[in-house]
């Protein structure tokens, strides 16, 4: 994967620690936790979303049905 400019080995321990001296290590749980509670929410805004567009497709047919019953 060295073609693709990914970081190997050693570049990830270097990433590690330069986060660490960052963020210190009392913050890092804390950030792994916010990027946790992001991708929960995230996973649900999706899931949501195609629920929301099955409920709307319907409520959309049962407003046709009553459209037609008051043009008799």
């Amino acid at each position: 994967m060295a073609f693709l400019g990914l970081p190997g080995g050693s570049e990830w321990i270097l990433i590690l620690l330069v986060v660490l001296i960052l963020f210190g290590p009392t913050q890092i749980p804390k950030l792994a936790k916010m990027l946790g509670k992001s991708k929960r929410a995230l996973e649900d805004g999706l899931a949501d979303k195609g629920d929301d567009d099955a409920d709307s497709s319907g409520e959309a047919k049962a407003e046709a049905k009553v459209d037609d019953g008051d043009k008799e």
